[in-house]
């Protein structure tokens, strides 16, 4: 008979979301919410991240996210998935975040002080890049900085779609919107983005050739 393998790696890709969220619920389950942790740090760091336009924030509202994860674990039906509940209390999270910062944003204006919350270079934190890449590099962070100004419902549905590939269909189960709606928001994200990318892309990128085709915002959103 074949042996069975109960080590911690075997049982983490063993044990569905759902089994081990249940688990953290009814049992208060530590071992299954480090197995969720393990998980899902990376995409809703990404996600905080991609949301919030800074890393360090993006970090700490990752940790929160998991800690009102386990705070609400009496919260937790089973009926859903357990991802879907997750992507939900992440972006509750950084609409927060945005909206403290638009309020100290008017607050410091209407103050007359100096300073206009954080800057959209915040976004440009990829570690230096090979010579070969400088131009995607450059690219990268006008991108990102133009990510960082659209309205929240525009980057929302970009960041869960192009960064973190989620479906059509999981994006409006997430948002509870119809799939319509996703589909609708995405257009409008994606013209928004080439209105504010377009002038600057094509000036920067002139000095370099004579002929480029035309920019794609959607292509460069990988970056």
């Amino acid at each position: 008979m074949a042996k069975i393998d109960f080590s911690p790696l075997s049982l983490l890709f063993s044990t569905t979301d759902e089994q081990a969220m249940w688990r953290v619920k009814t049992e208060d389950d530590h071992r299954a919410f480090a197995q969720l942790v393990a998980r899902w740090e990376e995409p809703i760091r990404r996600l905080c991240a991609r949301m919030t336009g800074d890393p360090h924030r993006g970090e700490d509202l990752k940790q929160e996210a998991f800690a009102r994860v386990f705070d609400k674990r009496k919260d937790y039906q089973m009926t859903g998935r357990f991802s879907t509940w997750l992507w939900r209390i992440a972006l509750n999270l950084c609409h927060d975040e945005l909206r403290r910062r638009h309020r100290r944003k008017e607050y410091l204006v209407d103050g007359g002080e100096d300073g206009e919350g954080p800057s959209l270079e915040l976004l440009a934190v990829d570690d230096v890049t090979p010579v070969s890449r400088a131009v995607a590099h450059e690219e990268g962070m006008l991108v990102r900085q133009a990510l960082l100004r659209l309205p929240e419902i525009y980057r929302t549905v970009l960041v869960l779609r192009h960064y973190e590939s989620l479906k059509i269909s999981k994006i409006a189960e997430v948002l509870e919107i119809p799939e319509g709606t996703v589909n609708s928001r995405l257009a409008e994200a994606l013209a928004r983005l080439s209105r504010l990318l377009e002038p600057k892309l094509a000036e920067d990128r002139a000095p370099r050739t004579e002929a480029r085709k035309p920019i794609q915002p959607k292509e460069l959103l990988v970056i």
